[in-house]
């Protein structure tokens, strides 16, 4: 056997004995017959609640209205059982025909299903305030309160219901279908350095490589096969902003982003403080801390694809996944015994709920999936035992645990915004550093690890705003005809060299790799959320370190369980935070400063 075929051997072996999800809890497998069973009935409770109330909704009482909100309940629970199963099913092995064709079946069947159903959200934004304060007067309707003003925010924008049911009826084969296409070519695609093919979720894997060569080959790779593939990306991607901004259009909202900013419960000054925010923070955030990077690099500018990579004197650890899950649910119990309660079954031997290893074929990239109570969350990530899994570990588990808590809401009330979402993520990976860090001594440990946190904070905190920025001038271009991929590329030149600053490189070696962010193609104007929970994140946190709160882990673990059925404004009173205020992000964004500070410190110790 050769070394390569051996060296291939042991990466499969150590592949094979990483945790698989176990999907038994909602579905044996595809061709499990409660699928079949299931689908007949998501389409009869559908019918049933079409047939029992339509047009009658404004005539219901109470008790009656209560009935119906607790059939739409059980149909949604039934229908997100059925969709996640298709979906999970799928992520794990794109390149699997009978998985990507028995996902795209139940997606069409489920949204022919629900066409009768699209009557109820219609006929209750039609009930006028005195029937509607008079129907959530009743105990029972009102536990439902959350659901029901969240449908009543999108009056205005809401259509007949014969136009919402083209709309629904289309969605599968315009947008959706776009953004599938878009995953299974990215699934598709291989990547070629030194004679060796990767798929897109292992070729990133080798930008945190030590060796500089190693990284600008798979950097310029990257860019080789998303340059190649531009025509094909960029007219998957012209589609879907038109098909939004038709959309948009027939339902009157005024941007590109309004519509997700009303979704996350987010008004446009508090955005505006955001991204205005950041913006001026480029120059003492990004821009001082890759002159630093480029230094330790030793060179005058480092390329793109540099961004991420560890530093030359940084110790190349290898984590197991054990140790990696050791590390995590320590930081968890060491900030609260309950947080690391709600981590510890996603690691149940017996019936995994997360899905590890890195495959041919698997879906690029980490996430958390939510479920109805009666079920749970699911984890993918492609882990490969750098210090980045770990804290990307971290951050799904943070999500994980999030979604158990809040969905003790109720499945229609529990719809947390995007802008929320994330904080539970973020927070984890932040007390997860904070116990890796607290346990050196050695200050160039320590400067390695704060590099590689403020590494992680600015691609979340600035460059998921350079990302903004980059889709705003996008969908706003977009409106005068079709993009080419080099205005696209363009624009994100532009958008790059401003965000990341005069010593990083953003040439034609790494002008096209746009497509590689997905959130583009399948939740436009989800980055902002990024940046959000992290300067919300940063400024909690500070509050947590200077011990001004009593109880304060208590409280954060009620926060978490009510970000559903609160705005994000409400929740942060108690820790006297005001997020319309520049000053909130501002706080946030100085706790990223007061690391770079600690990082120039330490190197002119070391120097």
């Amino acid at each position: 056997m050769k070394l390569s075929e051996k060296k291939s051997m042991k990466t499969k072996n150590r592949a094979e004995e990483l945790p698989a999800w176990d999907l038994s809890d909602l579905y044996a497998a595809a061709d499990d017959p409660r699928v079949e069973k299931d689908l007949r009935q998501y389409k009869k409770l559908n019918l049933d609640l079409s047939r029992k109330y339509k047009g009658r909704l404004a005539s219901l009482s109470p008790t009656e209205f209560l009935e119906a909100l607790r059939l739409v309940e059980k149909t949604s629970v039934l229908g997100n059982r059925l969709g996640v199963f298709a979906y999970l099913n799928m992520v794990t092995r794109m390149k699997d025909a009978k998985a990507v064709a028995f996902y795209q079946s139940i997606d069409e069947r489920m949204t022919d299903y629900a066409k009768p159903s699209v009557f109820f959200t219609l006929e209750l934004n039609q009930l006028d305030d005195a029937c509607f304060k008079r129907l959530l007067r009743d105990p029972g309707v009102s536990v439902y309160r959350p659901f029901l003003e969240r449908v009543r925010r999108f009056k205005p924008y809401e259509l007949s219901e014969a136009v919402e049911k083209i709309f629904l009826e289309k969605s599968v084969t315009s947008g959706g279908a776009w953004r599938r296409l878009y995953d299974e070519h990215s699934a598709a695609l291989e990547y070629t350095v030194d004679g060796k093919q990767y798929n897109d979720a292992e070729i990133s894997k080798l930008l945190l490589d030590k060796d500089p060569q190693i990284r600008a080959k798979a950097g310029r790779e990257m860019n080789r096969v998303c340059r190649e593939n531009g025509k094909l990306f960029t007219f998957i991607y012209n589609m879907i902003v038109k098909d939004k901004a038709i959309s948009d259009a027939n339902r009157g909202y005024k941007s590109p982003v309004s519509a997700r900013n009303l979704d996350n419960q987010v008004d446009d000054r508090a955005l505006q403080a955001l991204t205005s925010s950041v913006r001026a923070q480029y120059a003492g955030l990004s821009h001082r801390f890759y002159k630093l990077k480029a230094k330790w690099l030793g060179v005058k500018k480092i390329q793109y694809w540099d961004r991420n990579a560890p530093l030359p004197f940084a110790l190349d650890r290898h984590y197991t996944w054990e140790e990696s899950v050791k590390i995590v649910l320590d930081a968890y119990e060491r900030f609260s015994p309950e947080l690391k309660k709600l981590a510890e079954p996603f690691f149940n031997p017996d019936k995994s709920w997360i899905d590890v290893p890195p495959r041919d074929g698997k879906r690029s990239g980490a996430f958390a999936m939510p479920l109805p109570q009666q079920f749970h969350p699911y984890l993918m990530l492609n882990f490969v035992g750098k210090q980045n899994d770990v804290l990307t570990l971290a951050h799904e588990l943070g999500h994980g645990c999030h979604m158990r808590l809040s969905i003790k809401q109720g499945e229609l009330n529990d719809e947390t915004p995007l802008t929320l979402a994330e904080v539970a993520s973020v927070f984890g990976e932040m007390i997860t550093f904070q116990s890796l860090l607290s346990k050196l001594d050695d200050d160039r440990e320590k400067l390695c690890l704060i590099a590689s946190k403020v590494n992680d904070m600015l691609n979340t905190a600035v460059r998921q705003i350079a990302f903004h920025f980059f889709e705003t001038r996008v969908h706003e271009e977009r409106k005068n005809g079709e993009l080419s991929p080099e205005r696209l590329d363009q624009i994100w030149q532009e958008e790059m060299r401003e965000s990341l600053g005069p010593s990083v490189i953003v040439d034609d070696d790494s002008k096209s790799i746009w497509p590689i962010v997905s959130h583009f193609f399948h939740s436009p104007f989800y980055v902002y959320a990024y940046s959000f929970a992290d300067c919300l994140v940063n400024s909690l946190y500070q509050v947590y370190q200077e011990g001004k709160i009593r109880d304060f882990p208590d409280k954060y673990l009620n926060m978490l369980s009510q970000t559903g059925v609160k705005r994000y404004d409400e929740l942060l009173k108690p820790f006297g935070l005001d997020a319309k205020s520049p000053d909130f992000w501002n706080k946030g964004l100085r706790l990223i400063s007061s690391y770079i500070d600690e990082l120039e410190r330490l190197d002119k110790k070391l120097r």
